[in-house]
């Protein structure tokens, strides 16, 4: 078993020499998809090296090789959340520490009644190094699955991860880090990271806007302190840089997913135009984006879209509690100012973080323009892919609006 660990550490050191080589968003989906854990699955599936010392040397070439490829510097905690499955809040490197004994209880499980078939036994027997994996889990206090589920490796899996989520949850006491826990396991606010990253398309992502988005999800430092364009000092973390109403790149975001939505809507056959003439609120402003044909019971619909950040002060003690409150607060406020278009037009307000949440009516709108576009392309993806394009789209602009807030001049000496 040694032997065999080793042989894989080896492997993945080289690998991750080369994958240095190429840009950082395919190094990410290469080392998530195929070079960490899923290189050693069989062999945790197939044998019980639960604490095995190796499998602590492999995560620790994983934590290096993070760190490399997206240039950022991981804390313990970090890592214990890089580690998590996307839906769960992590980047979904899982290590292989902690599934070793899911991988390998859980096969063992589901061919037992085989073993006892091909061994010619009556019933089954205890299995000696079974039983013992499975009490250093029930040692760690980890429930088991019901019968039922005992053969699935995500039953087990299942009770690792949310304990290591509830570690991770109370240990944080500053809203802050709660309220960016909470939104990355939010519906669809780690959908970049089940991109694939096509340039063709506007999905491949740039290191610097991987390593923001890398950075905002974990937490780990962006940059240096540093004064903002507007006077304002910029941590650290970036906060400032995501919420500068001088920031040119708010515009270009809110320009780059309104045409996002236009071309969805047009993808599914349905005209639309952007910013109606003849059509505004009572202070003049217009929705961003209006139907040309009826959308529901001979009413057409409008659009407008707002992001806000996940951490600026006057949202992060409400979405330590709750995740997407933020957008939720904005997509009111949206629907409060266009209420005179309530009695002739659908309003739907698009209002999104940007650590990735949405507020359900931007949900309703998208997945029902998913939909809609799937019947005409007979494509049953297409909800996934303009859900993924809007992630990247977000991702993007949080890496633009932090390059904008850099006041960099060239000397003249």
């Amino acid at each position: 078993m040694t032997e065999c660990l080793t042989a894989r550490c080896a492997d993945l050191s080289r690998a991750m020499e080369r994958l240095k080589l190429i840009s950082a968003h395919d190094a990410l989906v290469l080392l998530r998809n195929s070079l960490s854990a899923p290189k050693l699955l069989y062999t945790l599936r197939a044998a019980c090296c639960v604490d095995h010392s190796q499998l602590t040397v492999f995560d620790d070439h994983l934590r290096s090789g993070l760190s490399s490829i997206c240039n950022v510097s991981l804390t313990d905690d970090q890592l214990l959340q890089a580690s998590l499955p996307v839906r769960n809040g992590g980047l979904g490197l899982r290590r292989v520490s902690s599934l070793a004994s899911s991988a390998f209880l859980a096969s063992a499980a589901g061919t037992r009644r085989l073993q006892d078939l091909i061994l010619h036994r009556v019933k089954s027997c205890n299995d000696d190094v079974y039983e013992s994996c499975l009490m250093i889990r029930v040692g760690s206090g980890l429930a088991s699955p019901d019968d039922s589920d005992a053969h699935k490796q995500r039953s087990w899996d299942k009770a690792v991860v949310d304990a290591e989520f509830s570690q991770l949850f109370n240990k944080y006491t500053e809203p802050n880090h709660r309220a960016r826990l909470l939104a990355a396991v939010a519906p669809h606010s780690g959908d970049w990271l089940h991109t694939v990253p096509i340039s063709a398309c506007g999905l491949h992502l740039d290191d610097s806007a991987i390593r923001v988005a890398v950075g905002l999800r974990l937490g780990c430092a962006l940059c240096e302190a540093h004064q903002c364009p507007c006077g304002a000092t910029v941590d650290p973390l970036g906060q400032h840089a995501l919420t500068c109403k001088k920031n040119p790149g708010r515009i270009q975001r809110h320009a780059w997913l309104n045409d996002l939505i236009l071309r969805a809507l047009i993808r599914a056959d349905i005209p639309a135009v952007k910013e109606p003439q003849g059509l505004s609120r009572n202070d003049g402003k217009r929705p961003d984006g209006l139907t040309l044909v009826p959308w529901q019971s001979g009413h057409c619909a409008t659009w407008d879209v707002t992001v806000v950040h996940t951490l600026a002060a006057s949202y992060v003690s409400q979405s330590a509690v709750q995740a997407g409150s933020a957008a939720a607060a904005a997509s009111d406020r949206k629907i409060a100012k266009y209420s005179n278009l309530s009695s002739s037009h659908l309003f739907f307000p698009v209002a999104v973080e940007t650590l990735g949440a949405l507020a359900d009516d931007g949900h309703t709108f998208i997945r029902e323009i998913g939909r809609r576009a799937a019947l005409c392309t007979a494509d049953p993806r297409e909800t996934t892919f303009l859900y993924q394009r809007f992630s990247i789209a977000i991702q993007r602009f949080n890496s633009i609006c932090l390059a904008n807030s850099f006041s960099i001049s060239e000397s003249s000496g």
